[in-house]
C-alpha cells in the first residue's frame, strides 16, 4: 500500500541515526530544581507551598487557574527554596518555584486502577487534568480541555502523531518501541472517552519500518486501533498535514481539528495519559533527546521537568568541542539558546547541538522567483509574496494573501535557493497580527 502523505514539504537530512537505536536512559539531577509556572497554553499554574515546606515526587507544588490551565508537580524530593524569575526557552523571565532535591526520591502514594469501566468519562478527564498533561509535542494545550468534547459523538478519529517528522529527534520512536504496552494503552483511555464508532489510529512514518512491523503485530485483533503508514517527509507531523494524509480532511487556520471529527496527540501525550490515567501517576518527568554532531553521547533520556539544560548536556557527556549552535527542540522548528541555564518544561522534546552554525553562515540573495518555497508550503501559500509584505510592514496584503495560515514549518526557507529567512519574517508578521488583536 502506498504511503499517506500531502502535497509539499522537503526533504531535510534526517540525523536520527545518531540517537534512535540507543535504549533510552534515566539522568539523576543535581541540587537545585526550577519548575516554570507557565509551562503550556493557558493561564500559569499558581504556588500551593511555601518556602521551608518539604515536597515528594508527585506533589502538586502549583495548582490550575480556570479550565485552559494544569497543575505542576514535584519531580523531586525536598525543600522549597523559595520563589524566582527563572528564563524560559525564548528568553522571558517567568515565575518559578525552586526545589532543593534531597536525593531521596521520596514519592507520594500512587493509586493505580485495573477496570476502566469502572469510571465515568468525566472522572477519566479529571485524572487527566490532576496530572497536568498538556501536548507534549506542539504548543502545550492542556490535554484534558482538548479530550473535553461538547459533542464526543461528533469525534471519527483520535490519530497518535508518531511521524517525529523533526530531523535529529528519536524520542517518540524509542518511546513507541521500549513502551509499546504504554501507547496502546494510553490510546484505548482516550477511545474510552467517545462512541464505539471512534477510532484510534497510530501514524508511523516509513522510515520506522521496525515500529511499523511491532505496532501492526500488536493492534491486529484491535476493532478500534489500526496503523497508519505515512511517507517520510517534513512536515508530516503537522496536524493538518497529518489529519488530511490519514482522512483527506481539511483543516485551515479558524478550525480545530474536532470541527472535522479528528483529534491528534503525539506519542508522549498518549504514554503520559497512560501513566495518569492506569497508574495513578502525575506528569513529572519526560523523555527527552539530546543530539547533533557536538554532542559526545547523543541519545534519549528520561529527565525530571525542572532539571536544567546545562545538566542534561553534562549527564549526557557534555560536548567534543564548542557549539557553534544550540537549539531546543530541532532544527526546524526548535528555538536557538544563548545559554544552557534553563530549566526543561513539559512542552520542550530536545537539544540539538551542532559544531558549525550553517544558517549564520548563508548569504542571502535576491528572490529569482523559482517557485520553489511554492512546491514546499504545506499551505499552499505564496511565501515569497508573504515575506515580501512582511519586510514592508504591509498587513493588509499579508492577509489577504492568507498569512495567518502559515503553520511556521520552515519548509519554504529551506527549500529557498536565494537563502530568504522566508519562515523568519512570515512568522514576525503573524506574531505582529496576533498581538495588535490581543491589544
Amino acid at each position: 500500500m502506498k504511503p499517506l502523505t500531502f502535497k509539499g514539504g522537503v526533504h531535510p537530512y534526517e540525523g536520527k541515526e545518531l540517537s534512535m537505536d540507543r535504549k533510552i536512559r534515566r539522568l539523576r539531577p543535581g541540587k537545585e530544581m526550577a519548575y516554570l509556572l507557565s509551562q503550556h497554553i493557558g493561564a500559569p499554574a499558581v504556588p500551593v507551598v511555601k518556602k521551608g515546606d518539604y515536597v515528594k515526587i508527585g506533589q502538586m507544588i502549583a495548582r490550575p487557574v480556570g479550565f485552559v490551565s494544569c497543575p505542576v508537580h514535584a519531580s523531586v524530593s525536598g525543600t522549597v527554596k523559595g520563589f524566582e524569575k527563572r528564563k524560559n526557552v525564548v528568553g522571558e523571565y517567568v515565575d518559578a518555584i525552586i526545589v532543593e532535591n534531597d536525593d531521596q526520591y521520596v514519592h507520594v502514594e500512587y493509586h493505580p486502577i485495573e477496570n476502566l469501566s469502572a469510571y465515568t468519562r468525566r472522572e477519566i478527564l479529571q485524572k487527566i487534568q490532576d496530572a497536568g498533561i498538556v501536548g507534549m509535542g506542539g504548543a502545550g494545550f492542556p490535554t484534558h480541555a482538548k479530550l473535553s468534547q461538547n459533542h464526543p459523538e461528533d469525534i471519527d478519529y483520535v490519530l497518535v502523531n508518531g511521524a517525529e517528522c523533526e530531523p535529529y529527534l528519536t524520542s517518540d520512536y524509542r518511546c513507541m518501541m521500549d513502551s509499546p504496552e504504554k501507547l496502546i494503552g494510553g490510546l484505548k483511555v482516550v477511545l474510552y472517552l467517545f462512541e464505539e464508532k471512534c477510532k484510534g489510529v497510530i501514524c508511523i512514518e516509513d522510515n520506522k519500518p521496525d515500529a511499523i512491523k511491532l505496532y501492526q503485530e500488536l493492534t491486529k485483533d484491535e476493532p478500534r486501533i489500526s496503523v497508519a503508514v505515512m511517507k517520510t517527509k517534513y512536515p508530516q507531523g503537522a496536524e493538518r498535514n497529518l489529519i488530511y494524509a490519514v482522512t483527506g480532511r481539511k483543516v485551515n487556520a479558524s478550525m480545530l481539528p474536532a470541527h472535522v471529527g479528528c483529534l491528534v496527540d503525539n506519542v508522549a501525550t498518549i504514554n503520559c495519559i497512560y501513566e495518569a490515567v492506569m497508574l495513578g501517576r502525575p506528569m513529572s518527568l519526560r523523555v527527552f533527546t539530546v543530539s547533533g554532531d557536538a554532542v559526545v553521547n547523543p541519545r534519549n533520556y528520561v529527565v525530571p521537568i525542572g532539571m536544567s539544560y546545562k545538566e542534561i548536556i553534562d549527564l549526557a557527556g557534555g560536548f567534543n568541542c564548542e557549539p557553534e549552535k544550540i537549539i531546543s527542540g530541532g532544527p526546524m522548528m526548535g528555538f536557538a539558546l544563548a545559554d544552557l541555564d534553563i530549566p526543561v518544561t513539559k512542552t520542550f522534546t530536545a537539544l540539538t547541538c551542532f559544531k558549525k552554525d550553517e544558517v549564520a553562515q548563508l548569504k542571502e540573495t535576491a528572490c529569482i522567483s523559482c517557485g520553489r518555497c511554492l512546491e514546499a508550503c504545506p499551505a499552499s501559500l505564496m511565501p515569497s509574496k508573504l515575506s515580501d509584505f512582511a519586510e514592508h510592514n504591509d498587513m493588509d496584503k499579508f492577509l489577504e494573501y492568507n498569512g495567518m495560515e502559515c503553520v511556521s514549518c520552515g519548509s519554504c526557507s529551506y527549500g529557498c535557493p536565494a537563502k530568504r529567512p522566508l519562515a523568519a519574517n512570515i512568522t514576525a508578521m503573524r506574531r505582529k497580527y496576533v498581538d495588535s488583536r490581543r491589544r
